[in-house]
Parts: C-alpha cells; structure tokens; sequence
C-alpha cells in the first residue's frame, strides 16, 4: 500500500483497531494489503448502509400511521405501547452501527490502509441486512398501502433527495479516486469508474424525470386545506369526548369526525372501538362484561365509565405529557357522550359534525339507522352541518333528511353523476386525481394525515380538507415546507451539478 497521506501513524492504528477489531501497529501493517475479498466485504458495508438508509426513510414516512398500528396491536393484545419509539431506536441503532463503520473504511482507504474487517463486524452486517430485509418484508405483507405513502413522499422529497445524494456521490469522489490510482488491477479500476460515472450523469439528469406538486410559484398555491378532526382533537384530549370536540374548536378544525354506536336502549353514542377496553375503565367497572360489543350496554351502564383517565395513564401521543392541569383535570371528568350532547355542542360551535355508524355488519344496522336520524332530527342542528358517512340505507337517510350532506367513500364511477363529498385515505388519491377532482368541484377530503410534510404535498395538490389527529400543528403552517418556484429549483439544479462535477474533478485531480 502506499504511504499515509496527510494520516499520522497513531490516527491510522485507532482507525484499523476499530474496523478490524484487533491493534495492528505500524511495523505489522507494512505486510497487509487489501485483498478482493477485502474489497467484496467493503462493497456488502455500502450496499447494507445505502439498504438501512431507505429503511430510515420508509420508517419517518410511516410514522404519520403509527397510531394506527398501536391501536392494532392493543386490540390484538391487549397491551398498549407506542411502537414508534422501539421503531425509531432500532432504526438509529442499525444506520448508526453501519454509518460508523462505512466512515471507518472511507478514512482508511483515504490514509492509504488495508481493509481488514473482523468476522464480528461481517456477522453484524448480515444481521442488519436480514433485520431490515425482514422490516420490508413484514411491512409489504401486513402494511402494503405504505408503499403508495412512499410514493407520495418522493413527490415532495425528490428535488431535495436528489440534491444531497448528489452532494453524497460527491464526497464519495474522493476516496474512490484514491482507491483507483492506487490498486494495480486494470479491469477493476475500468469497472468502478464506469459505474461511478454512469451513477453520476443520471443523478445530473434526474431533475427532467422528477415530479413533485409543491414545485410552483405563490401565486398558484391552492387554498390550505380545511383541517376535519379526527374523534376531535385526540392528541389534546381523549378521543370522542366533548373535551375532544373544544379542543378541536380550538384549533380552529371545521369538522369534528366521529363514530356513533347505539347502545342496547337505543341511544346513539360516541365510539369507535367496538370493545370500550381500550378507552374506558369498562374493566374495572364491568370487569365479566369488558369483552362485549359497546351496544350491548344500555346507557346507564356507559354513564357509569370513565372516559379519560386511560388517556393520562397510556399517553397515546407524545403531547399528553405537556397537558396543563386544567387540562389533566377536565380529562378525569370526561365522559361517554351521547350523540345528542355532541350534535348540540357542534350548534353552539358552529362546527360540522361527520361520522360513521358501527357496526356496519350489526343485525339491527336499520333500527340504529332510524335511531341516529331521530336524535339528528330532533337536536335542531342545521342539517347542513351533518356529514352522513355510512353506506347503509343512504336512500332511507336522503328521504328523511334530504339537507343532509352525503359523504361518499369511494371514488366516482365512469358515467355517474359527479359525486359532491368524497372520504378516502391519502393513499388511495394521486395529484392529479385530486386536480382534477377540485376542477369538477368535488370536494375530496383525506385521512388520515398527521405530519406537515404529508399536509404540505395535499395542499400543493389541492385537496378541499384533511382529517387529522394533529390539528394544533397544521393549523400553525402557513405555507406548504416544500414549496420550491421551479426558477428556484432549476437554478439550484445547475449549480449543484456543476459543483459536484468540479469537486470530483479536482479529487481525482488532486489524488493523482
């Protein structure tokens, strides 16, 4: 091998202890070269870095549906943690592990030493690899719709990716040009400079092909969406509560979205789940009834349950923690409501009310049917501000109450009369669906979207409203985080592509 360039001695023997795991001195790493199984162990360290990288990007996107897979697992098991912590942990713990060590064979092969990576470090990698790999796997099978939550974050993170893995290639230069003018085989050398090469020039043309809906002027943003809260506010207070509905009064939300049950005497009240276990004390008070549908309680027996302190103690968000203790008061005090105190809340509010009746499959589905329409009928609400989610006996429902508002959740079909409302996931709309929904004046609201970067690519392309758990963030944007005028970009595009190809021109110069 060469001499050290510009490397002391002892900063090159730390350097070789930690990646081959064993203290080489000077006299002895006069003898040891870099072998081509050296070097096949190398290129495994970048594939599996570059592989957990991705792995780091999928895990913030899904974090925006996190909570949909806490609430999974506790109905599975009982058992309520927030996933995403052991998520994040074990996702930083792997891309920092392999970071480390791709630095560690970066700094060596820059100061001219032998890549000599211990076995532990081999059996480390592999195992990183199989963990990630069992991550994707895991999530194709059982969370599939992730992989279009993905495709829509490119659409925002793409001119910003292309740039720093531009930047990356770039620093990459620099001990790929040392590794080329210093290894004797031929062919070698010829391959890694084409593929590096190759690489490069699609990156500098890779702006023609990229897409992204936030890439405009000001003056053409669509109007910021609508913000429709999730059973409320969740993450201020528990969920389909009236503390719920205030606090998203508070946040300026212009929906409340909820789900109504009806209890075994025919009142219709607030619920999603159709076990209360996880959003009451129905244990502790009803511990032999805890696993029976929430409509097989009459509604003296759901008056009786604590509808709040389960949000103290489990902390389904982060933002318990920052609760005031007003706040942490009141939510002791939370209660069941009853469809009927929430719809007289809303009028007082002037807030729209949207929900879905559950469950869909119940055998006496008509008479909560008729049940719901009664009590909406009788609160005095203006029926424009109910938005009528169920499938079930819609015609029955634009009979009796014709000024409702009919919310579909599906997409419209080829020669049907333009639906008004549509409720679908985020997933399941493109940009340009949504353009060209909004041109036909279809209002189009989705769900649920939590993270400003999710909001952001919606407003962009859009969308009429969002539903929302994090209403008390979005309500503060005041413009999309990934707005770039496309003069900007472009600009922006030259100049990184012209100083990357100095920069790698002046390495291989340089370490010629």
């Amino acid at each position: 091998m060469a001499d050290l360039h510009g490397c002391c001695h002892p900063c090159a023997t730390c350097l070789l202890c930690l990646y081959s795991c064993q203290w080489i001195t000077a006299k002895k790493r006069n003898g040891l070269r870099t072998t081509k199984c050296d070097c096949s162990w190398f290129l495994f360290l970048f594939c599996v870095f570059l592989f957990t990288l991705v792995w780091l990007y999928f895990t913030i996107i899904i974090l925006n549906d996190f909570h949909n897979f806490n609430e999974f697992i506790f109905k599975q098991r009982k058992l309520w943690l927030d996933w995403s912590l052991v998520l994040l942990i074990g996702t930083a713990v792997l891309i920092t592990y392999s970071a480390v060590l791709l630095v560690l064979a970066l700094c060596l092969q820059l100061c001219g030493q032998p890549l000599k990576l211990h076995w532990l470090h081999k059996t480390l990698l592999i195992l990183t690899a199989l963990v990630v790999a069992a991550a994707f796997t895991g999530l194709g099978i059982k969370w599939a719709e992730e992989w279009r939550s993905a495709s829509i974050s490119l659409q925002a993170t793409g001119p910003f990716l292309h740039i720093g893995i531009v930047g990356g290639m770039t620093l990459l230069a620099w001990p790929l040009a040392s590794f080329i003018y210093h290894t004797r085989n031929t062919g070698l050398k010829v391959f890694i400079l084409l593929v590096y090469c190759t690489v490069m020039i699609a990156l500098y043309l890779a702006p023609l092909g990229i897409t992204s809906p936030c890439i405009m002027e000001k003056n053409q943003l669509p109007p910021k969406p609508a913000l429709v809260g999730h059973r409320g506010a969740p993450m201020l207070a528990p969920e389909n509560t009236l503390m719920s509905l205030r606090k998203a009064v508070d946040c300026d939300v212009q929906v409340f979205e909820t789900d109504v049950m009806v209890s075994a005497d025919g009142v219709p009240f607030l619920m999603h789940d159709e076990e209360l276990t996880r959003t009451t004390n129905v244990q502790a008070v009803f511990p032999e009834r805890a696993a029976l549908n929430s409509t097989a309680f009459n509604w003296t027996d759901l008056q009786q349950l604590d509808a709040g302190s389960w949000f103290l103690e489990r902390r389904p968000f982060p933002t318990v923690q920052s609760l005031s203790a007003g706040d942490r008061d009141q939510v002791t005090k939370q209660r069941i409501p009853s469809l009927e105190q929430v719809l007289e809340a809303a009028k007082q509010s002037n807030i729209s009310i949207m929900f879905d009746l559950r469950p869909e499959n119940h055998s006496d589905y008509q008479s909560f049917v008729n049940a719901t329409l009664e009590v909406i009928l009788h609160s005095g609400i203006p029926l424009q501000q109910v938005l009528w989610l169920p499938d079930g006996f819609r015609e029955q429902v634009k009979q009796q109450a014709p000024g409702v508002q009919q919310i579909y959740g599906r997409k419209r079909l080829q020669n049907e009369e333009p639906l008004l409302h549509v409720n679908l996931p985020y997933q399941d709309m493109s940009s340009e669906e949504i353009r060209q929904y909004r041109q036909d004046n279809i209002f189009v609201n989705l769900y649920v979207v939590n993270q400003p970067w999710l909001f952001s690519v919606l407003w962009c392309s859009g969308v009429s409203s969002v539903t929302t758990n994090a209403c008390q963030v979005l309500k503060e944007m005041k413009y999309p985080i990934w707005l770039l005028p496309s003069s900007t970009y472009l600009m922006i595009w030259i100049v990184v592509d012209c100083t990357s190809f100095l920069a790698i021109l002046w390495a291989f110069l340089l370490l010629k």
